[in-house]
């Protein structure tokens, strides 16, 4: 399970592993109010896609695709993030205002989605002609 949750709102016994997945540290927050089991900045987006978004929710449904593009050039830390979803708990934090339109939202939303829907390998001439 992944969980959302807000960097200024308190860490809780249920986060499980709390992974920052912003590439800017939260204006104003202390390391040890956060209690972070990680911070994995290459999760981010880019700094041109974030400045390009800014939290603009007409942009979005353009701004999931790019960043999707970008999370597929990240396999490794994808891989992190998923090792410790079969442990347990995972809470991403974040730091934007609006809970609705954030990477935090659109790494889970890439995330779920690769999970229930993995990319299939389409069989070659060879697997195909064996059948």
């Amino acid at each position: 399970m992944i969980k959302l949750k807000r960097a200024y709102d308190a860490a809780a016994p249920g986060d499980g592993t709390r992974i920052l997945v912003d590439r800017l540290w939260p204006r104003g927050a202390k390391r040890s109010a956060l209690r972070l089991d990680a911070w994995l900045r290459e999760l981010a987006p880019s700094d041109s896609l974030r400045r390009w978004f800014a939290h603009d929710p007409k942009k979005w449904a353009a701004f999931r695709r790019r960043y999707a593009a970008e999370l597929d050039a990240t396999p490794a830390a994808l891989a992190q993030v998923r090792t410790a979803a079969r442990r347990g708990t995972v809470t991403f934090v974040y730091g934007a205002r609006d809970p609705l339109h954030n990477n935090a939202v659109a790494l889970r939303e890439y995330l779920t989605a690769r999970r229930t829907h993995p990319r299939r390998r389409t069989p070659g001439r060879r697997e195909a002609n064996r059948r």
